[in-house]
């Protein structure tokens, strides 16, 4: 099956998730098209494609307005293949301004994930943050078994409204590489939230950041952070998704564990002690990808083992 097949089952199932109920239907559309699905839009009448009907009543976007107090809109993001924390996303509008994004918790690890992701936000809440902005959490709570997590939307533009204009969309956003000083000064600020114990993000990649027009790094996604991890883990998980960009998980390995100690010197590591990180980082990357049931980077045996079976010694 193509991607926009896998996708297309995917968005089919989460819709019967999504709106269980009967009555009161809403009109959707998938958007850009039907061959490249990445939002489940409220339909409008230029739209193009066929429609997609659902009933409202009982469903998401009822308790969300509950959960909002206002009528509110939903664009659902149609996901990619199978991941393994793949979960319901959405865009929770109202008044042409995007108020949320929302996490649905559809299995016992999403929920997990989620419930980490609250936990770590509202840690974060309660610390003077100088060089990370995170979101805050509007609301965590459970619907139909399921779990919700609804965040805030980043400031991405600070001052400039995002006008819905008949059609919700994302402002453009370049995330990826930042300033090296910038991605330091952030992973030593993230590292520091642990208090007496180092902590990470625990997926600091390229797609979870981005400059903000404030001087600071917008961070997402915190379903991984954990507190109790050797320094620099996070500095070393963003130089390895980045070479994973660029090679295969064999040579990203090798490079990961060859560039450790240019990577971690402005963490005021050692060479010694940064080779030790890296090598501790890949294993905990391979024992995070057993525990999911999931292998983006194939069998350890292939990628891992060649790094690591000769540094024994040293970890």
């Amino acid at each position: 099956m193509n991607d926009a097949g896998a996708r297309l089952g995917y968005l089919a199932e989460t819709v019967r998730l999504l709106y269980p109920g009967s009555g009161s239907p809403l009109a959707y559309t998938v958007l850009p098209h039907a061959a490249l699905p990445r939002r489940l839009a409220p339909r409008r009448w230029w739209h193009l494609w066929s429609e997609v009907v659902v009933p409202g009543e009982g469903s998401i976007v009822a308790y969300l307005s509950e959960v909002f107090g206002r009528p509110v809109k939903i664009v659902l993001h149609v996901r990619p293949a199978l991941r393994a924390n793949r979960k319901p996303v959405l865009e929770v509008w109202a008044g042409g301004r995007r108020l949320a994004y929302v996490k649905i918790g559809d299995s016992a690890r999403t929920r997990e994930l989620i419930t980490n992701e609250a936990a770590a936000l509202r840690r974060m809440a309660d610390l003077e943050l100088t060089t990370i902005t995170v979101p805050s959490v509007l609301h965590h709570g459970e619907w139909r078994g399921l779990a919700v997590l609804a965040l805030s939307p980043l400031p991405v533009r600070r001052g400039l409204p995002v006008p819905l204009r008949g059609l919700p969309r994302a402002p453009a956003v370049r995330r990826g590489r930042v300033p090296g000083p910038l991605l330091v000064a952030a992973v030593k600020e993230i590292a520091a939230t642990g208090r007496s114990r180092p902590a990470w993000h625990g997926d600091l990649a390229p797609w979870n950041i981005c400059p903000s027009p404030d001087g600071r790094l917008l961070v997402w996604d915190w379903e991984r952070y954990e507190v109790g991890v050797p320094y620099g883990f996070d500095a070393v998980h963003h130089f390895f998704q980045r070479a994973l960009r660029r090679m295969k998980p064999p040579e990203a390995a090798r490079a990961c564990v060859a560039r450790a100690g240019r990577e971690l010197a402005p963490l005021g590591l050692s060479p010694a002690m940064a080779r030790q990180t890296a090598l501790r980082y890949l294993i905990t990357l391979a024992d995070r990808h057993a525990a999911d049931g999931h292998s983006p980077l194939g069998p350890p045996e292939t990628w891992l083992n060649p790094v690591v079976d000769h540094e024994e010694l040293i970890l």
